[in-house]
């Protein structure tokens, strides 16, 4: 889930794997690396949204996308993201990639995939990774991503690319 152990890989400023390394030390470093965030609607518009569990090492008990993570070393990033909707919210559903941010702050320095996903199936969240989720208006999602004393900022930069 979240150790400081767990080696991901670190990549340039083209988003080209370069190495290796622990996570811990890529974000004590703030070294580039990959991530994923996923946003799964309801037949009705509606976004599902997960507020992360007080153990998160980056943005304890915010708000977030449906479903994120890293990208692992042999890992693409659709790979990825099909990994994390299933051990974040039992889904297997299939994606439609909308858009990329390049690694900066706003990111933690990842270079981040965004991805959506339709569904008729109601989320089970990993008590493990998500203290509680629900779904939002859209029109509500971005207010709350606006609010970053609630949310993370990738939720704003990920809602962007819809």
């Amino acid at each position: 889930m979240n150790s400081a152990d767990e080696l991901l890989p670190v990549v340039d400023d083209k988003d080209r794997v370069v190495g290796v390394r622990r996570r811990g030390d890529i974000h004590a470093q703030g070294l580039r690396h990959r991530a994923v965030h996923v946003l799964v609607f309801d037949r009705a518009g509606r976004l599902y949204l997960q507020r992360r569990s007080a153990e998160k090492d980056t943005h304890p008990l915010k708000w977030t996308t449906s479903a994120s993570g890293h990208v692992d070393p042999e890992e693409g990033y659709p790979q990825a993201a099909l990994r994390e909707l299933d051990e974040e919210l039992g889904l297997r559903l299939a994606l439609e990639e909308v858009g990329a941010i390049a690694a900066c702050p706003r990111t933690e320095n990842e270079f981040v995939r965004v991805y959506r996903a339709l569904t008729s199936e109601e989320p089970r969240p990993n008590p493990a990774e998500i203290i509680e989720g629900r779904w939002f208006a859209l029109a509500e999602a971005r207010r709350l991503a606006q609010d970053v004393s609630q949310a993370t900022p990738s939720l704003g930069a990920a809602l962007e690319l819809i």
